[in-house]
């Protein structure tokens, strides 16, 4: 799963989630991190090239878009765990209610 390897990276995570609103241009994403152009190009790079998103040239501009397939697939690959964790999550919430109770009786009034 290339996209996913892809999205193991903070930065491009945030690429993806500015991508999310709509196009933009690689210099608009860049503007947007603490990191030099070239830096946020090898990341669009590495997106595009996990098929995460799309380029287009108009002039000397790159315009990027996000490309939902590959994180459909990843959801669809996914599917089969969310009842597991979400069984887990409900023990944990079960478990910390448990704990506050016990707190809140031992508590003097």
């Amino acid at each position: 799963m290339e996209a996913l390897q892809a999205l193991a990276d903070p930065t491009r995570r945030e690429l993806i989630g500015l991508l999310a609103g709509g196009e933009r241009t690689a210099g608009e994403l860049a503007a947007r991190f603490p990191v030099s152009r070239p830096a946020i190009s090898r990341h669009l790079r590495v997106l595009r090239e996990s098929g995460l998103v799309s380029v287009r040239a108009d002039g000397r501009e790159r315009h990027y878009a996000l490309d939902p397939e590959p994180l459909r697939r990843l959801d669809e690959w996914l599917e089969p765990y969310r009842d597991l964790w979400a069984q887990r999550l409900d023990a944990l919430e079960t478990e910390i209610a448990r704990g506050r109770r016990a707190r809140t009786r031992r508590e003097p009034t």
